[in-house]
């Protein structure tokens, strides 16, 4: 007893769903680069 019971409008379901599917799209066209690798080498120097 006690629980809450949440009504999600059908609208709020299609659109996190839209949401999740591009998303998804978009992380295949554009994966996401190892952010927590750091320059190895010369990689990442300005050379002048």
């Amino acid at each position: 007893m006690g629980d809450i019971v949440r009504l999600v409008p059908k609208s709020e379901l299609e659109r996190d769903r839209l949401i999740r599917e591009a998303r998804a799209i978009y992380d295949s066209i554009f994966p996401s680069a190892a952010p927590d690798r750091a320059p190895q080498g010369g990689e990442g120097r300005v050379k002048s």
